[in-house]
């Protein structure tokens, strides 16, 4: 009931919070913003008292609530949007400031009419029903079954990861993480915008230090961004870049061309006189580990500006390095991950937390750590982990060896479950983003753990800091893809999972990863090609391969095999021959064009395989192989060249238990085989960034058990089948950013399982079919403001419906991986 979300919710306390930011951010809505804090905090006090008292409420008096409690809850609504607008939007500022006005106008007509009274007066049933749930609320442990409960269950639900992602963006726009940068970002200010005799300026310092947050700092700063007109450029570097891509990013992006072609050829000393604009960019190139690389990256261009962040001085750069933080941005850093808050609660013992801040060494990444790993422990674990920590050497030259050694401190307090998966994470390749899809159906497969216990580990380890989780803006509720949502981890976090996963002899180790290598193998592997190693993930990471670079070895333990690479021809390892235990493949290509694997016979012999992701490959004839216990098959940026299709081509008999096919970003793909249609097991159907994309099999409507249906950004798409309408089960479609298709189905009322619709920027639809009054299960639909109404009969004949209007956003971050 809108009653119980009015006060349990605390909407009016949450609304004066924003409207006291918005009133020091916004200029132009700061009258409207201190006109609604003045009625807020009149009405306050006596919600306060209501919440300790009362009696039944009429219905009469409830509808009236619940108009008010609408109309707050449409007030945090704007609200959030004002405090997300850019100040650089003059335009949308100016519309927002114009929905703020009409907002006070409505509170103040409700508030003053002469049915205030009589409403506050008698809402006093709420005391003891709400006592219970503040109760429930108020437990943290009640709080994550909530959570749990809610994973994948229900229309816009985000559950535990959604959650952790909000948490972490939160966190983001507080500064937690920019504690004691405010000096440090005023002196690389300095050297990026008031030197203009500098080209390429520096951030060094120690591992864990913040080098990258002070860089990330710099490009949201104001000045900043303003002097360089938004053209800022953000890349990782690594310690094994690929220095060719690299240039070719680099070299696009100042000559406007973003999507260069994967053959051109960056000149080596990029000349002036091949850049005519003098348009100011900033070039931002984090992780740089040698002299020699750097070199090769930076150019000097009229307009363009280098910032170069690296753990080393590089002498022929005017670097700024980063210090330790001060004792006392020390204490609040810690404080906000341990407590909660910039400083030590009462009920703390202030010596004890001193004494565990003063053993981080005021490195930032220890403190964040650390804290988090402490938090809501007992004093006793507390006194545990300072006497550990004492133990160790104060930081001086090996202090990377140190920090790695202070931080397995928290690592070993973990459950082991929990403990095992972070260390799964040293697995893939540093300074990359891991989609949260592989990672779960990695942990799947060698934990023998459900989803959604999976999911929670995630949640786990980005609470302690121990990953970072990235939302794309698009991503919402139960049913984002799997690229929409993924999962980064601090190199220094990366080489304390390896180091730990290390620890054992390299025929006796779980995880089994081979640094990147270009050719061969490790002579370590080598010793022990006579015998099997007992590997449970192996990870391969090396340039070109071909057969004879191989050796016969032996995994017959192993459940997971990343293949990493960078070459446009690949053999595939022949011992894959003898993994008869493989559940999970990945093979990635991070060359700049399309890589041909041979040897995909081994394939055949995967007869325990559940999960294949391949990506920026030419795809293998997979239809020919038959895979029996294939569940999940995800193909990613890659030249499908027809591989689906073909007269002996049957999907259904190759893929009898596929029940998750993800096409994704596959440019010359025209249309789908219609062997397709024989998958009776298929749920999850996702066909995204297909732009060539024209048409789907015309029996669609035989994937009786589909759920989901994602066809997102395919622009050529003009129609969809009428026999989709027979898909029963259906929860969610994807058709925004179509922006070709003018229709849905005329049957669509029987999709009587569906919940939720994704229509953005699908203009060309102008009217819903009579039959989506038939809809039975539809709770949510997505859509631009511009068609919202064509839903509106929908929305009146079904009240439980609710029509979201959506922002649009252009997002090319895909480009930059």
């Amino acid at each position: 009931m809108a009653l119980n979300d009015f006060f349990a919710g605390e909407i009016a306390a949450e609304l004066v919070k924003m409207l006291i930011s918005i009133s020091r951010k916004s200029l132009l809505c700061r009258a409207s913003a201190d006109q609604l804090i003045a009625y807020m905090n009149e009405l306050l006090p006596t919600i306060e008292e209501i919440k300790y008292s009362g009696v039944e409420v009429p219905a009469q008096r409830q509808s009236q609530l619940d108009r008010l409690s609408e109309l707050l809850r449409s007030g945090v609504l704007l609200s959030h949007k004002v405090l997300s607008s850019s100040r650089w939007n003059v335009y949308r500022n100016l519309h927002l400031a114009r929905k703020m006005e009409k907002l006070e106008k409505s509170v103040s007509k409700f508030l003053m009419g002469p049915m205030q009274a009589h409403i506050l007066a008698d809402v006093h049933h709420v005391r003891f029903e709400m006592a219970e749930r503040f109760d429930r609320l108020d437990n943290s442990c009640s709080r994550l079954e909530h959570y749990f409960r809610n994973m994948k269950i229900g229309v816009g639900g985000g559950g535990w990861v959604e959650e952790a992602v909000r948490t972490v963006d939160l966190h983001a726009a507080h500064g937690a993480s920019a504690v004691g940068l405010a000096f440090a970002k005023c002196k690389v200010r300095e050297l990026v915008v008031g030197r203009e005799d500098l080209w390429v300026v520096g951030i060094s310092g120690i591992g864990g230090s913040g080098k990258t947050t002070l860089a990330t700092e710099v490009c949201k700063d104001d000045q900043v961004r303003c002097y360089f007109r938004e053209r800022i450029l953000f890349l990782t570097v690594s310690q094994s870049p690929n220095v060719e891509h690299l240039r070719t990013k680099i070299w696009g992006y100042i000559m406007g061309n973003e999507r260069l072609d994967e053959n051109y050829v960056v000149p080596q000393r990029m000349p002036q006189f091949e850049c005519r604009s003098e348009t100011r960019t900033l070039i931002v190139l984090d992780d740089v580990w040698t002299l020699s690389v750097m070199e090769q990256l930076v150019c000097r261009i009229p307009g363009c500006k280098f910032l170069v962040v690296s753990r080393f001085k590089f002498q022929t750069v005017l670097s700024y390095e980063v210090e330790l933080l001060s004792e006392e941005d020390a204490l609040s850093l810690f404080c906000h991950h341990a407590f909660g808050h910039k400083s030590i609660p009462l009920s703390a013992d202030e010596n004890l937390v001193k004494q565990v801040v003063t053993e981080c060494r005021r490195l930032p990444l220890a403190l964040k750590v650390i804290g988090a790993s402490l938090r809501d422990q007992t004093e006793m674990f507390w006194m545990s982990v300072k006497n550990r920590l004492s133990q160790g050497q104060s930081i001086g030259e090996s202090h990377q060896n140190n920090l790695i050694e202070r931080m397995a401190i928290s690592i070993n307090y973990l459950p082991e479950m929990i403990k095992e998966c972070f260390l799964d994470l040293c697995s893939f390749p540093e300074d990359k983003k891991i989609p949260l899809d592989v990672l779960i159906n990695m942990w799947v497969e060698i934990h023998d753990i459900p989803e959604t216990e999976a999911y929670a580990i995630v949640v786990e380890l980005s609470n302690k800091n121990l990953l970072t989780l990235m939302k794309e803006a698009r991503a919402g509720g139960m049913y984002s893809s799997c690229f929409e949502i993924s999962v980064t981890q601090h190199d220094v976090l990366r080489d304390l999972a390896l180091n730990l996963s290390n620890r054992a002899s390299t025929n006796e180790r779980r995880r089994l990863v081979m640094p990147k290598r270009e050719n061969g193998i490790p002579r370590e592997w080598l010793r022990f090609k006579h015998r099997p190693l007992e590997a449970q993930i192996v990870s391969i990471h090396t340039g070109e391969m071909k057969e004879e670079d191989w050796c016969n070895l032996e995994f017959p333990k192993a459940e997971v095999l990343i293949i990493n690479f960078t070459s446009t021809e690949y053999f595939l390892p022949p011992f894959i021959d003898r993994m008869p235990n493989l559940r999970a493949l990945i093979i990635i290509n991070y060359s700049a064009t399309y890589a041909c694997l041979h040897n995909v016979s081994v394939f055949k012999n995967l007869s325990n395989l559940r999960s294949l992701w391949l990506e920026k490959v030419f795809t293998p004839e997979l239809s020919g192989i038959a895979m029996k216990s294939l569940g999940k098959l995800f193909i990613v940026l890659c030249k499908m060249n027809n591989s689906l299709e073909g007269k002996e081509a049957d999907l259904a008999q190759a893929f009898p238990n596929l029940f998750e096919l993800t096409l994704d970003h596959c440019d010359d793909l025209t249309q789908l085989p219609s062997s397709i249609c024989g998958m009776k097991s298929l749920q999850n159907l996702s066909l995204t960034n297909c732009h060539n994309l024209t048409q789907l099999p015309v029996e669609l409507g035989k994937l009786r058990s589909l759920e989901i249906l994602r066809l997102y950004a395919c622009p050529d798409l003009k129609t969809l089948p009428p026999s989709m309408c027979d898909m029963v089960r259906l929860k969610y479609i994807d058709i925004s950013q179509c922006v070709n298709l003018t229709c849905f189905p005329e049957e669509i009322g029987r999709l009587v399982s569906l919940e939720k619709i994704d229509m953005r920027e699908c203009c060309m639809i102008r009217n819903v079919p009579k039959s989506a009054l038939s809809l039975q299960s539809l709770r949510l639909v997505i859509c631009d403001e511009e068609v919202s109404g064509i839903w509106k009969e929908v929305e009146k004949a079904k009240p439980k419906v609710h029509i979201q209007v959506s922002e649009q956003y252009f997002d090319l971050d895909w480009l930059k991986e």
